[in-house]
């Protein structure tokens, strides 16, 4: 594991990665069982792939195909039973909870379907807490995510909560939310499920503008209209990787698959 290190800006891009030219993910022969019913079920049967640094790729998946027993490993929320995943640079398959939560906090920034916001929370105080977990002191918390907000747009919403928010503008706070730490990565699990059409391509288009800046994304989804936003696709079928390709936004921004 890399030494403790200060949290870095939510508005700063993180192109530079780790120094020593180690992609951001590198997942290799990634298994995971689960005891069910007496029976052993494999929900991912060697999965192996890499994301660089500033990549944007999606993920896709038919039903029971392994997709949130990925998801949860790539977020560190859960371990392979066999095989290794490293985090830039770090190999992180195999901590323990109390060092995977660490990771979870500086490493990964998430967004979710639902947006997990705290309800009794301002927008303001919704996107420090991360900061607040790492033990930043509440001066740079607070010009932190006041950054993070001006990023995504809210800079006039950070006294509001989260019922006084639409559904596009309590995702634009979890982005916040996400970027605030300065992560390796943005995790995002449907991001566009909970939202109407035109709402949903607003916030892919942030997404977009935040990898233009040199964030690396990997996005979760079952919509293919949503997965052709990304450079690149990356399809599981029985735990396996189906295909691996490029897609048009790949074509058009100068992408590349690995």
């Amino acid at each position: 594991m890399k030494p403790e290190r200060k949290p870095r800006s939510g508005g700063a891009a993180t192109t530079a990665g780790n120094g020593n030219g180690a992609p951001v993910i590198a997942v290799r022969n990634l298994e995971r069982e689960y005891a069910m019913g007496g029976e052993t079920v494999r929900a991912l049967a060697g999965v192996t792939f890499t994301v660089d640094h500033g990549e944007y790729i999606a993920i896709m998946w038919p039903s029971g195909s392994g997709k949130s027993t990925l998801m949860n490993i790539l977020g560190c929320l859960d371990t392979p039973t066999r095989g290794e995943y490293w985090l830039d640079g770090d190999r992180v398959s195999g901590l323990s909870e109390r060092e995977l939560a660490r990771v979870r906090n500086r490493e990964i920034g998430f967004v979710f379907q639902t947006f997990h916001l705290l309800p009794r929370a301002t927008t303001l105080r919704n996107v420090e807490l991360p900061l607040l977990y790492a033990g930043v002191p509440a001066a740079e918390r607070r010009l932190r995510a006041v950054a993070a907000l001006e990023r995504v747009g809210l800079q006039d919403r950070q006294r509001h909560r989260p019922n006084e928010l639409s559904g596009g503008q309590c995702q634009r706070v979890a982005v916040a939310r996400a970027l605030v730490t300065g992560p390796s990565l943005l995790l995002a699990d449907e991001p566009t499920g909970n939202l109407d059409s035109r709402t949903g391509q607003d916030v892919l288009q942030l997404f977009e503008e935040l990898n233009h800046e040199g964030h690396t994304i990997v996005l979760v989804t079952h919509d293919p209209g949503v997965a052709a936003r990304a450079a690149r696709c990356v399809v599981l079928h029985d735990g396996r990787i189906a295909s691996d390709e490029r897609t048009g936004a790949a074509k058009q921004t100068g992408g590349r698959t690995t």
